[in-house]
């Protein structure tokens, strides 16, 4: 699988459908930009939290979003099976599948 070209792909229809919204695409934006500050939980972990989530709920392009910022906080390979690992306890062998897909994703996106 291209990940980055899916990445891609996804990005489109995000604008795409930002231009139909624009006002639930604003609100949107502001939610996600509040709950991403830093406080008593740092971004990285709160982006370990999204993937586990991302993961749970089956969301491929939510696992490349959330990999993709996991990349470019500079979390590790070994940092992200962890957080797969604890992703297949919790959700079973749905979560296997997709923390198998996680990990590719991580891959793709880290070696550049």
């Amino acid at each position: 699988m291209d990940w980055t070209a899916k990445l891609d792909r996804t990005r489109e229809h995000l604008r795409s459908l930002n231009k139909a919204i624009p006002e639930t695409a604003r609100a949107f934006g502001a939610l996600g930009k509040s709950v991403k500050e830093s406080g008593a939980v740092d971004f990285k972990t709160k982006e370990f939290v999204a993937l586990g989530i991302a993961v749970a709920t089956k969301c491929e392009d939510c696992i490349l979003f959330h990999v993709e910022a996991l990349v470019k906080e500079g979390a590790t390979r070994d940092e992200v099976a962890e957080v797969l690992g604890m992703c297949v306890q919790m959700g079973g062998g749905p979560s296997m599948m997709y923390a198998a897909k996680a990990l590719d994703v991580y891959d793709a996106l880290a070696e550049g």
